[in-house]
């Protein structure tokens, strides 16, 4: 691995403001941390893929009408992170997700699941350029 520790950290300020991006609809935000060309896959509990939803715009359209049909405040927690391969251009990360809720007026873990991220150094900027989340449960 050639990344140096203000690479790492800046890898994970991506992931970090991707996560906060999720959880509070900011989609000029989400915007910001995918690569144009993006993909994003999801597969619920190894029998249900959703995707891959391929570009920028789709992927904002899938967290717009997400967010909008939800009616609770949902926390994406992204723990573990483990650095596969890393150079200067590209990095793959491995982190479990903890989903969590506070609809009826408590926090309740509603998914498990992890994620595997391959982002890109993109004008001296790290962005996401495949995102694939297995949930261990549908949510």
């Amino acid at each position: 691995m050639d990344l140096d520790p203000a690479e790492r950290l800046a890898v994970q300020q991506t992931l970090a403001r991707y996560a906060f991006a999720l959880d509070h609809g900011d989609l000029v935000t989400l915007a910001g941390v995918l690569t144009e060309d993006a993909t994003w896959t999801v597969n619920i509990a190894g029998e249900v893929e959703q995707g891959p939803f391929v570009g920028r715009p789709a992927i904002l359209d899938l967290v717009r009408e997400a967010t909008e049909a939800q009616t609770d405040q949902r926390r994406h927690n992204l723990v573990n992170m483990v650095f596969r391969r890393a150079d200067a251009d590209t990095a793959v990360v491995w982190a479990y997700l903890m989903l969590t809720s506070n609809a009826g007026g408590a926090s309740n873990v509603i998914t498990t699941g992890f994620y595997v991220i391959t982002l890109r150094n993109a004008e001296s900027e790290w962005r996401i350029a495949k995102l694939f989340v297995g949930m261990d449960n549908a949510e």
